[in-house]
């Protein structure tokens, strides 16, 4: 009797190590990614801001949009900040959450596989240690990757209810996530009036206030990326080379973010040559490999911009795939060690702590442009101002409306238009999603602008070097607005 005490004693002080470590571990790496969240990840941050402190859905405090990607993200992020009273912050605490809540997920998955006790730590190792997932804290993929965790866990344990619940949470973290819970509902049947029950209960209710309140049931950046996709607007770089633009300027960190991609293919191929078949355990690991193939294809075939953090939950799923398949064989144990151990040396080589994020595609820190927007707050007066093409962390900081079609509504119809000019299946979607729209709203004129030149405009009323690893040095002008 006494035996069995010890050992429940025992069990439960075991179960409580691994979360707690990890939340440990994750509050550091946090705490040293907090210098550079990335200018996107203040995008998000603003509008959790501006629902905390003013019940207010928009970029800027004065004016409503639609261009936060992940709502599930934003309305977490709100929530805490009320509490903690900072939008970043908040974004520490929810990254913290995401990660036990994942590791307390592959934990569950992997006792149902069979699978060794060290597989979750080794995956969230794995997973913290891509220098492509440090690059995105602060978006949505951290807690993307903990709900699909335990989609996973749901759909393996046939609770339909739950999964439906979950695989609803999923779409608004991203719409696009919905292709993972598609591929583990069609293969793991874990049961289908429930389950789309509970996806009902958890959508609908948003889409439908997105859809009337907002003015379109899908954010506004699906309109905005795919356009930039569209009109080249990095050149010759698209999701599908996007991996070689950032190994120009990045090679080790490159390779290091995206060889679990390589390592889940080569997985996949050497279990089916040895064996002929994929071993029972590993089909939901799998199955979420097949999810972020499927993903990574959808999103190869839209031909956006190679925003870096795009990449992260395709490489998510075959991280854990790869993990899954490792914990089982002494030597690729040791080469997924190795592979967190690169990771962590590539990460402190810079020094600590660091700068710019492992990849970047920003036109310099996020550390600068604080500096820049609270100058500028100085500068514009309560006056507008015209974004360079980057808005975050100027919006969070500035303190002053900045303008671009991330914040400004008035400048959506042409977008629009533009992207439905394409044929006439976009533009029907985009009729229904846009049936709510005020395509009369005006756009803002603002009153300054700023703009990077080559050579200093006569009208300049200040002026800042930016410099970022991916795109070199270039010259930022803050200049009266003369159209």
């Amino acid at each position: 009797m006494i035996m069995e005490q010890v050992r429940t004693t025992d069990n439960q002080a075991t179960s409580w190590r691994m979360p707690l470590s990890v939340a440990v571990l994750s509050a550091v790496v946090f705490l040293l990614a907090r210098p550079h969240l990335i200018d996107d990840t203040f995008i998000t941050l603003a509008y959790a801001r501006n629902v905390a402190f003013h019940g207010h859905w928009g970029l800027l405090a004065d004016a409503t949009s639609n261009t936060a990607t992940s709502p599930a993200n934003v309305l977490i992020l709100a929530a805490l900040t009320v509490f903690v009273r900072d939008a970043v912050f908040a974004a520490g605490v929810l990254f913290v959450l995401c990660q036990v809540l994942l590791a307390l997920g592959l934990r569950r998955l992997g006792a149902a596989a069979g699978l060794p006790r060290r597989f979750p730590a080794l995956t969230l190792a794995t997973l913290t240690a891509n220098p492509l997932l440090l690059s995105s804290i602060g978006l949505e993929v951290a807690l993307g990757a903990a709900v699909l965790g335990w989609l996973t866990v749901f759909a393996v344990e046939k609770n339909p209810l739950a999964f439906g619940l979950t695989a609803g949470l999923l779409a608004l973290v991203r719409l696009d996530l919905i292709v993972f819970a598609v591929v583990l509902f069609v293969f793991l049947r874990p049961g289908t009036a429930r389950a789309l029950l509970g996806a009902g209960l958890i959508t609908l209710p948003w889409f439908g206030f997105s859809w009337i309140v907002l003015g379109a049931a899908v954010p506004d950046t699906v309109v905005i990326k795919t356009l930039q996709g569209a009109q080249h607007a990095w050149g010759d770089w698209n999701f599908g080379n996007g991996p070689l633009f950032y190994a120009r300027s990045s090679p080790v960190m490159a390779a290091l973010a995206f060889l679990p991609a390589a390592l889940a293919v080569l997985a996949v191929v050497t279990s089916v040559v040895r064996r002929r078949r994929i071993p029972a355990g590993l089909r939901p690991f799998l199955l979420l490999a097949l999810g972020g193939l499927l993903y990574h294809l959808g999103y190869v075939l839209l031909a956006v911009p190679p925003y870096h953090w795009y990449y992260g939950p395709g490489l998510t799923a075959a991280t854990v795939f790869v993990c899954a398949v490792a914990v089982s064989h002494r030597v690729t144990t040791c080469g997924v060690l190795a592979l967190i151990v690169a990771g962590v040396i590539a990460y402190a080589a810079a020094g600590l702590p660091r700068t710019y994020a492992p990849l970047t595609s920003n036109y310099t820190s996020s550390a600068q442009y604080a500096r820049i927007g609270a100058e500028l707050g100085t500068l514009a007066g309560g006056r507008s101002v015209g974004s360079a093409g980057e808005i975050g962390v100027l919006a969070y900081s500035c303190g002053c409306p900045v303008v671009d079609v991330f914040s400004d509504r008035g400048l959506l119809p042409a977008a629009i238009a533009a992207r439905g000019e394409e044929n006439r299946w976009i533009r029907a979607i985009l009729r229904v999603n846009y049936a709510f729209f005020d395509f009369d709203v005006r756009p803002r004129r603002p009153e300054l602008v700023l703009r990077r030149l080559a050579a200093p405009p006569p009208d300049a009323l200040a002026h800042w070097t930016l410099d970022a690893p991916t795109l070199g040095k270039q010259e930022l002008y803050l200049v009266p607005n003369e159209e």
